[in-house]
């Protein structure tokens, strides 16, 4: 079994202009792997041998909150799973996080670049606080982003503030703790109790950084993502397994603890 941890669908009458827009921002930088649909979602899926993906929308605007995580609840089945949000500048937050929670979603997914904030600031530890009573995981964009310039809202010390705030929560941090600081990564994130997704990772990072990272925060704290449509999961589904990992290990990362903290 193969859990997809971090990918991106929308609402089929969305997709066209989302994929185009999001394509122009980051200045082509990723071409798309199918039309950004949960269709196509499903049908890569089938093609990589992917038992489940887990959706990760970006709220940007007040205005979004209802649409988009009903439209989350919605599309959730046996192979997608759906995380929410919600708009992080509002002093109703609780209101909000109640709402995602009765639509029975699992975790909520912030982009600190997209939605303005940064990671660590006093209003959004009073976010993750109310989010994690509620029983939500919280997923993290971490680092570069191509549609912003540096420097970024977050960053791997930030992240380490944020595990001593909340020791042993269920929080991941993206593109492996954050797309190009991997090397702070090493520095502030081993034996934090963090989770990091391989998003977007293995044509970037050094695979042998990768290896280092891995045993600094342990096997059972990295989950296979890709990013997709933004980058190919069989290409990194493929670069995973030549890597000198035990079986356990890479049984870990692709699915196990995935399916544990999802609950499948």
């Amino acid at each position: 079994m193969i859990v997809d941890f971090h990918t991106h669908a929308f609402p089929d009458t969305l997709a066209p202009r989302a994929i185009a827009g999001l394509y122009e921002s980051a200045a082509y930088a990723y071409t798309p792997v199918h039309d950004g649909t949960v269709t196509g979602t499903l049908r890569n899926m089938d093609a990589w041998g992917i038992s489940m993906s887990v959706l990760q929308p970006v709220i940007t605007k007040a205005s979004q909150l209802v649409r988009i995580n009903e439209w989350a609840a919605s599309v959730r089945s046996d192979r997608i799973e759906a995380f929410g949000g919600i708009y992080p500048h509002t002093d109703d937050y609780k209101s909000a996080i109640d709402f995602a929670a009765s639509l029975g979603l699992k975790g909520l997914k912030f982009h600190a670049e997209y939605q303005n904030f940064l990671l660590d600031d006093p209003h959004m530890l009073r976010i993750y606080d109310c989010a994690l009573s509620r029983g939500f995981m919280i997923l993290h964009h971490a680092g570069y982003d191509p549609a912003f310039p540096p420097p970024f809202h977050t960053n791997p010390e930030r992240f380490a503030h944020l595990m001593r705030e909340f020791p042993g929560a269920p929080i991941v941090a993206a593109h492996l703790g954050g797309h190009a600081q991997w090397d702070d990564v090493e520095r502030y994130l081993a034996g934090s109790g963090i989770y990091l997704d391989t998003s977007m990772g293995f044509s970037y990072f050094p695979h042998d950084q990768f290896l280092r990272i891995v045993k600094a925060v342990g096997a059972e704290h990295v989950l296979f993502g890709s990013d997709a449509p933004w980058s190919c999961a069989h290409d990194e589904i493929q670069a995973l397994r030549a890597l000198p990992l035990t079986d356990t290990e890479k049984n870990a990362i692709l699915s196990d603890n995935a399916r544990r903290l999802l609950g499948r």
